[in-house]
């Protein structure tokens, strides 16, 4: 079966670009590129992997984007722009030529205010993006999910996907509120889902794949088989599992599915929203 892994960094640790690592991460404070990433993939039956930014600044991009140049396995990218910014149609304009940046995301689980999403800029933002032909993926918590439901109304054409199920606390066992609004999400067609993320939100320590079944019913409920999509998140998914941990969860729980319902979300829907 082929397979793609919808969601992973790439990174040259910097103490202070990456402050986010804190001292209870020591296994991320190091490089973490292609070379590392190549055997692992070749263990697991993963063909390729869409690349996904990780710093909020033009450089990120480029380092992806010299990195897809130079690696083949890498199929796309997702970089960074501002949307805010005056220059964002000649930005995207100047980004043309590059085949392989198929979207951009912006980190907004950490922006403070919940509705950032819908500020007028970046909402202007956001329309220049699909305008251009580029999709979105949107980090968020589950209390930002409520600009999200908004701004994927006032974009009926985009194509936009959820990174990491929006990060339910499934250390908490919290499903009801997040599930409502994942509900409301779902029923918007352009919207996908990535079965990614979801290690680093149950106990670090402790989890069990059964743990994550809940959260993937519902989200298979809701989004059905044509909108998931397989992403590892590494090297964050190293804080709890490796690449194979992360890997035979979702092998576990597609036991039982028929084969074009496991190649679906293991490849063919990536390969279908990022235009791979």
């Amino acid at each position: 079966m082929n397979k793609i892994d919808s969601h992973q960094h790439f990174w040259k640790y910097d103490v202070n670009k990456f402050s986010w690592i804190s001292d209870d991460m020591p296994v991320l404070k190091e490089d973490f590129l292609p070379e590392k990433l190549q055997t692992i993939l070749a263990a697991n039956g993963i063909e390729g992997t869409v690349a996904v930014q990780a710093l909020q600044n033009p450089e990120e991009t480029q380092f992806l984007l010299d990195l897809a140049e130079k690696f083949h396995f890498i199929l796309g990218v997702v970089g960074w722009v501002d949307l805010n910014s005056d220059q964002l149609s000649a930005t995207l304009h100047a980004y043309a030529p590059f085949s392989k940046l198929k979207g951009f995301r912006h980190l907004l689980q950490d922006e403070a205010d919940p509705e950032y999403i819908l500020r007028p800029a970046f909402q202007r933002g956001l329309a220049e993006v699909f305008e251009a032909g580029y999709s979105y993926d949107l980090l968020v918590f589950p209390h930002q999910l409520d600009g999200v439901i908004q701004t994927v109304s006032n974009f009926p054409e985009g194509n936009f996907v959820l990174d990491h199920l929006a990060k339910p606390s499934i250390r908490k066992g919290e499903i009801q509120e997040w599930g409502q609004r994942i509900r409301d999400l779902s029923s918007h067609p352009r919207v996908y889902c990535k079965l990614s993320g979801m290690v680093t939100e149950a106990d670090w320590q402790e989890w069990k794949a059964t743990d994550f079944f809940p959260y993937l019913d519902l989200v298979m409920e809701s989004f059905g088989e044509d909108r998931l999509m397989f992403g590892s998140d590494w090297p964050v998914c190293n804080l709890a599992a490796n690449y194979d941990q992360v890997s035979s969860i979702l092998e576990k729980y597609l036991e039982g599915q028929p084969h074009r319902v496991q190649n679906k979300i293991w490849a063919e829907n990536a390969r279908h929203f990022y235009r791979l």
